[in-house]
This record gives structure tokens, sequence and C-alpha cells, in this order.
């Protein structure tokens, strides 16, 4: 299968681009240099980039805007089949349960950006003090965005927790250059991988894409996770957009269903230029419909001004899209940093 191709990607540049962080055979998604989402559609050009960010429109963001949860000390373990979420902000959670200790995409950095003194700066703190986390097993890296890969904040881990870290090909040369050391497992769309206490996370497809400066794009693999536990499986989407549902459905034809479906839900206007990789609310909900899940947490929002929606339309719309649907608001939360989710059994 051809990726269809940037607009500023000509077939020369192509041709000419090495990459540096993996190497090997073409498959549906890689074709044998770049990473694409199969039938779907690749990161927009630079010159849409310049249309977007010199186009104004820009919601005014609070330079602070503290949650209503306190900060709080987590339980250090979750045991047997009881689920507990706890928000630490934007896409970093705390999955606690069959006694082990999950964080998700972590970032405890001021900002997500390469610059310590510039880019999108968190208007929160983490729902949970670095000091305070309890043990942690296990990091899921879903891709190479600033706001998900967080070198310093994985630093930190190792020297404290020492986890282990499951990403998609590619982002381990990214991990290993920063943090070297750092226990790595590393994987395709498709694989599954054990990881103990009768739990096991399956590397599954989302529609995005990578990229840690101008010249990396597509050179490593995006992904969400799906972790299987014996109190039910847990759905944990990355960044993704909403791609006519197709990925949700091959979660719901893969797994069956979901105990609880993490799903990202700001960072989406203009939609002409973010729908193809951020979902809004509204798909939000649907795809928390199509893949079959029980509850759904959103995250991605309230945390880092990425896009152009108020800090607090996320929320508000993913209320009236519940409405709308006749779903029931306390299947689907848009959680703040300090808030702690006992999921209820399926």
């Amino acid at each position: 299968m051809k990726p269809k191709l940037a607009g500023d990607e000509t077939l020369a540049a192509r041709k000419r681009a090495v990459n540096r962080y993996y190497r090997g055979p073409p498959s549906d998604h890689f074709d044998g240099t770049l990473f694409f989402n199969p039938d779907g559609k690749p990161p927009a050009r630079f010159s849409d980039l310049l249309k977007w960010q010199l186009g104004g429109e820009r919601s005014k963001w609070p330079t602070a805007d503290p949650s209503p949860f306190h900060q709080t000390t987590p339980a250090k373990r979750i045991d047997g089949s009881g689920l507990r979420l706890t928000m630490v902000g934007h896409s970093s959670l705390l999955i606690q349960t069959a006694g082990l200790n999950i964080l998700t995409d972590p970032v405890w950095s001021q900002r997500a950006s390469p610059l310590a003194f510039a880019g999108p700066k968190r208007v929160n703190s983490p729902g949970i003090a670095f000091s305070n986390l309890p043990p942690i097993d296990l990091v899921l890296v879903s891709h190479n965005h600033y706001d998900h890969l967080d070198l310093a904040t994985l630093k930190r881990l190792k020297t404290r927790h020492d986890p282990l870290v499951l990403t998609p090909l590619g982002n381990d040369a990214i991990i290993d250059a920063g943090v070297p050391g750092m226990r790595l497992s590393v994987h395709d769309w498709g694989e599954r991988v054990e990881i103990g206490n009768d739990v096991a996370v399956h590397v599954e497809p989302v529609h995005h894409w990578s990229a840690r400066g101008t010249r990396d794009r597509r050179m490593a693999l995006w992904a969400g996770f799906v972790v299987e536990t014996p109190g039910g499986k847990v759905y944990f989407a990355g960044d993704t957009g909403f791609h006519d549902g197709i990925n949700y459905r091959l979660m719901a034809g893969r797994h069956g269903g979901f105990r609880l479906a993490i799903l990202p839900i700001g960072a989406y206007e203009p939609r002409w230029f973010m729908a193809p990789h951020h979902q809004n609310p509204e798909e939000a909900v649907q795809g928390m419909l199509l893949c079959n899940a029980a509850y759904a947490a959103g995250c991605h929002w309230g945390t880092f001004r990425l896009t152009n929606e108020p800090i607090d339309e996320p929320a508000r719309r993913l209320g009236e899209a519940l409405s709308d649907q006749g779903v029931p608001q306390e299947r689907f939360r848009a959680l703040r940093p300090g808030e702690v989710w006992d999921v209820p059994a399926l």
C-alpha cells in the first residue's frame, strides 16, 4: 500500500530521507523509510501550519487555572480487580489495578516543549506531586510529541522508580539517547506484551503522526494501548483523530469491549487543520460507543494550550454530546488534575 505524501514531502525528498530512529521491512503502515496511517491522512503542510498560526482566532487561556481537586497521594497498590484512575494532567494518568502502577504519557515538566523558556506552559499543577507517586512499574509512551514524550520526566522516573517503558517502534532511539539505561520494550502495532500479575498490553493503531523537530516527521511510530487485566480491559488511545471510527471498530472487533477507555477530548480547533489527527468531544463519544467501552475518561485537555478552543469548551461539549446520544454523564468523565475515579466493575 502506497502512503499519501504530505504536501511538502516531494518524492525526491523522501528518497533522500534516512530514518534516524528505525530501520525495518515495509509493512501496511511503514514504507521502508516513514510510517503512515493506512487509508488515512498525513500531517498538514508547513504552509498550512503557518496559515493556522498566523490566522488568529485563538481563545485566550488564563495563565493559571487551578484544578478543583487538590493534589492527591495515591494508595501504594490497588490489588485484584479494582481499577483506580488518577488524573495527573493532559494525557498523564495513573492506572492502578492488579497490584500494578501504570503511567500513561507522563509529563511533570512545566512546558510541553523542547525549550525550558518557551512553548506551551501548564496552567495547573500535576494532580500528583512527583514525590508522592507510588512505585511505578510500567510507563506507556504513545508517541514522541513533546506533550506525550517528556525526557525530563522519564529521567526522574528512571532514577526513582526504574520502570519498564513500553513504546512503539523508533521511540526507543529517542528515549535511549536521552535516558541511558532506561528499560525499554519496543513494539509494532498488533503486538502483545506480557507484563506480569496476569496483565498484558496490546499495541494498537491510532490515526496520528510523530515528530520531535522539522526533519524527523513520521520516523517513529505512534500507537494506542490496550491493557488486559483480571478486572477487564483498559484502552488508552494516546492521541488520535477519529478517522471515520475505523480504529474504534477495530478495537471492538479485536477485544470485544472495555471496562474503561481513556480518550482525548481536546486540542481540536480549527477543524480544517486538526480534524485528521485530533478528535473533538463529539467524536470521542462516538468512539466510546463504537469500541464498546462501559466507561470513559477524557484527557488531553485543560493543562497545555495547544490549539484554538477555550480551556473549558472540551468538557462542556462532552457533556452536550453525551446528552445528545442519551449516554449517562457518569459514564464519560472529563477528568481534572487530582481527580480520582474508582471505575465500577463490569
